[in-house]
Formats: C-alpha cells, sequence, structure tokens
C-alpha cells in the first residue's frame, strides 16, 4: 500500500516536471523564433532605408536635370542652332485687336 501511494506521487511528480519542462521549452522555442522574427524586420526596415535614400537621390538628380532641361538658354541654343530659328522682327509681328 505504502509503495502504491510512493508510485502515484512519484508519477504525479513526474509527470508535472514533465510539463513544466515541455512549458520551459516551449517558452524558450517561442522566444528563439521572436528574436529570429525581430532580427528579420530589422534586416527589412535597413534594406527599405537604404532603398529610399537611393530613390530620393535619384530624384533629386532627376530634377535637377528637369531644371536644366526646361533652362531658357538651353531651349533658345536649341531653337537657333538646330531648329534654325531666329527672333522676330519688327516688321513681321501683327498685332491683333
Amino acid at each position: 500500500m505504502m509503495k502504491q501511494k510512493r508510485k502515484d506521487r512519484l508519477s504525479k511528480y513526474s509527470a508535472i516536471w514533465i510539463l513544466m519542462m515541455g512549458l520551459f521549452i516551449g517558452e524558450l522555442l517561442f522566444y528563439t523564433w521572436c528574436r529570429v522574427q525581430s532580427i528579420q524586420v530589422k534586416y527589412v526596415i535597413s534594406q527599405e532605408t537604404e532603398r529610399q535614400q537611393h530613390l530620393t537621390t535619384l530624384r533629386d538628380n532627376l530634377k535637377i536635370e528637369l531644371a536644366h532641361l526646361k533652362s531658357p538658354q538651353r531651349i533658345t541654343a536649341i531653337a537657333k542652332n538646330q531648329l534654325g530659328l531666329i527672333k522676330p522682327t519688327s516688321t513681321q509681328m501683327i498685332a491683333i485687336p
């Protein structure tokens, strides 16, 4: 009878011990998974930050190029040299009432 109680108590403690170890291992796995996810998200954020900086630089360069292409001096030079256009004289202008 004593041995049976002792066996029951031992099996009860063993079950509790196994349950506690299972919970502990589960917590460790969950913590590890969270850390891995955190590192992956940080890596993605870093990549996207670099991409944003690259796109911002590209946008700024395109704005500069657009300003250069719109410059009146450039347009005047193209009109004179490539298209053969000249400024109209006062006799060539007609005033429309």
